[in-house]
């Protein structure tokens, strides 16, 4: 068992899948013999060659049309997209082929694909680089979308998300990579990719979160614990599909509801999620749900980034104003 950074994590997860299936494929801008733009593939091609582990052209929508023929013929292909940024000219592919393969051939084809992308600002970088485009991705059907939030959870997931026979899209986020360490055990285990996971149990308010702002949103719960308010914060690791149950349940013990995430507010993520809490739990709540997000502008570049990306005074004010009611 090593303490590993995420970054690390998801190395140590890629070398495992290389080790243990001979169909597992690697491609991507600079990851084989730069080890990527954050060294997430680093030594893999010295390890496992050039046909295992391929540098490609600086083409997007290359790198998913190839990863969509590849899987169809067996492999099992992990692409990175260096940036969430770049992903744009990728998209038609994912969109419109690498998500439709299984109902198009009515299952006589699947589509084992991970999309592995940089996800969230908090590195002070120049547009296309800090974007936070989830939603992009969850309105597709045929996709499942998962962006884990420590090392251990990165590990197991990106193992299921590689083993699964149908297109993963894996976000990392950015500013969680090298943020802090965790004992993970490279025992080969994948976890459930369709399952949140309570990081801390609380009575007062269910905080739901994603990604990089876990951080902040126990940040923001530890705080609260020392005014005698306690929150339950979820992280949804599974974006789609989401783990609406554990949210319910969450709800139904605490009656009110804080989602946070880095996405611009309108149309995010977080919109979906309160609607689905407004239909099936409007009963349970005792305050409106209360949304903490990124603005509805272009992620502004360098420091102020900061400003933009939810913090946690925001997340804090936001549970005190639904216990005001």
């Amino acid at each position: 068992m090593a303490r590993v950074t995420l970054v690390e994590s998801i190395n140590l997860a890629l070398n495992r899948a290389l080790a243990d299936d001979p169909d597992v494929v690697l491609i991507g801008e600079d990851i084989g013999v730069n080890g990527g733009v954050f060294r997430a593939t680093q030594g893999l091609q010295q390890r496992y060659g050039e046909w295992r582990v391929q540098d490609t052209p600086l083409a997007e929508g290359l790198i998913a049309g190839m990863s969509i023929g590849m899987a169809a013929q067996g492999l099992r292909v992990v692409a990175e997209i260096q940036f969430m940024g770049f992903m744009y000219p990728a998209l038609d592919q994912i969109a419109n082929h690498m998500a439709r393969l299984r109902n198009r051939t009515r299952g006589r084809l699947t589509c084992p694909v991970v999309i592995r992308m940089p996800h969230g600002g908090g590195i002070h970088a120049p547009e296309h680089h800090s974007e936070s485009l989830e939603v992009l991705f969850c309105h597709h059907a045929g996709l499942r979308v998962v962006c884990p939030s420590t090392p251990a959870a990165a590990y197991g997931l990106l193992l299921a998300a590689i083993r699964d026979p149908d297109p993963v899209i894996f976000l990392e986020p950015t500013r969680l990579y090298r943020m802090a360490r965790q004992e993970v055990l490279d025992n080969g285990n994948a976890l459930p990719l369709d399952r949140a996971q309570i990081l801390r149990e609380g009575d007062d308010v269910t905080l739901v979160t994603w990604g990089a702002m876990t951080h902040e949103s126990l940040q923001a719960a530890q705080q609260l614990a020392q005014r005698k308010i306690s929150c339950e914060v979820i992280d949804l690791t599974s974006l789609s599909p989401i783990d609406h149950d554990c949210i319910l349940d969450s709800v139904a013990h605490t009656g009110r509801l804080v989602i946070v995430h880095e996405a611009a507010r309108n149309a995010g993520l977080g919109a979906e999620i309160a609607a689905t809490v407004a239909e099936r739990a409007l009963y349970d709540l005792l305050a409106p749900v209360e949304r903490v997000t990124g603005y509805d502008t272009v992620m502004p570049y360098f420091g102020l980034e900061k400003a933009y990306i939810p913090g946690v005074d925001r997340i804090v004010d936001a549970v005190l104003r639904t216990l005001e009611t």
